[in-house]
């Protein structure tokens, strides 16, 4: 394997396995992986195990990251596989101003009477509203979608117009059940990237439009999640609210937006979600996608592409597109 991007502060976490050997949790730090389950008290299984200890874990962790006298293996050569399996995740849409805003003009009906300034002056009116009311937008995906930052896509064969929506994720560490905004980061492990892809052509029902959108079909086909490449801890991030998202497809950038575009932060998102559902170790909470998606270029994804997304400090996913054979 290449040399991969590394994450920022002195570790991450992962999941990796050598040749046909079992997956295994791992410390990364200084391009070096250390198996987790040999070096921990409670032998984790996978980086879920080590989260549900996260307290207890994360000074030792760190300890871990500076001794040279231990087991170490080379990232290169390393299969890396997605940093964990959610158990839920929770996905949070029309997040970013510029990407709704290009999102209610690309999909402004042909008898439409706005100009194209008076529909991006609307939809920014409401977007105020929303962030005044604290009314975040968030959805529930299946982890049976997260596939590693490696592997190929897998586009289904009814999927008319796939596309790309890289993010910044939230792990959370510990249970979360009605926590203020104040508190909500302290709940918050670390982060990783994820690209939510959707078939754009199935997201409202063609049958009965009343009933709106319909994530289950745009969202949910297996492998439509590539997350990671790694877990970097919370307190490697000085401010998850000023990262630059960026992704190339074949070379291209399509995607480069900071997350101060957010209209709601992590802290926000996490309270919000607590406030109906009680979040759990390795969960994930999506932070919604900036402008750039293919159908604002008028480009979809196709057979071949390559898909190369970038968070600030979290690394670098690399994932090639392949039609679903009949």
């Amino acid at each position: 394997m290449a040399t991969l991007a590394q994450p920022v502060g002195p570790f991450a976490l992962g999941t990796f396995s050598a040749a046909d050997k079992d997956a295994f949790p791992g410390l990364v730090a200084r391009e070096r992986v250390l198996d987790l389950s040999r070096v921990l008290a409670w032998e984790p299984s996978d980086i879920r195990a080590v989260l549900e200890q996260w307290e207890e874990a994360l000074p030792v962790l760190h300890t871990l990251a500076h001794e040279d006298a231990l087991d170490w293996r080379p990232l290169d050569g390393l299969r890396v596989h997605a940093p964990l399996e959610p158990r839920q995740i929770f996905q949070s849409g029309a997040n970013y101003r510029q990407h709704v805003i290009d999102l209610e003009v690309a999909h402004r009906s042909p008898d439409d009477p706005r100009t194209v300034e008076e529909a991006r002056a609307e939809i920014a009116a409401i977007m105020d509203r929303r962030a005044a009311e604290d009314l975040p937008y968030v959805f529930i995906g299946l982890p049976s979608t997260i596939a590693g930052p490696y592997d190929d896509v897998v586009l289904p064969v009814w999927a008319e117009k796939p596309d790309w929506e890289l993010e910044l994720a939230a792990v959370i560490a510990k249970p979360a059940y009605r926590v203020s905004v104040e508190e909500a980061l302290e709940y918050v492990a670390g982060y990783t990237i994820a690209n939510d892809l959707t078939d754009r052509a199935t997201v409202f029902r063609r049958d009965m439009p009343a009933i709106g959108t319909d994530w289950l079909r745009c969202k949910n086909a297996p492998g439509f999640t590539p997350l990671g490449p790694w877990i970097v801890p919370a307190g490697s991030i000085a401010d998850p609210g000023d990262l630059r998202v960026t992704l190339k497809l074949n070379g291209k950038t399509m995607q480069d937006e900071s997350t101060k575009d957010m209209l709601f932060g992590i802290a926000r998102l996490v309270s919000y979600i607590s406030r109906t559902s009680r979040l759990l170790p390795g969960d994930l909470v999506l932070t919604g996608s900036p402008a750039g998606n293919g159908i604002h270029w008028g480009r979809l994804l196709r057979e071949g592409d390559v898909m190369e997304g970038s968070i600030t400090g979290l690394g670098v996913q690399r994932t090639r597109c392949v039609e679903e054979k009949p």
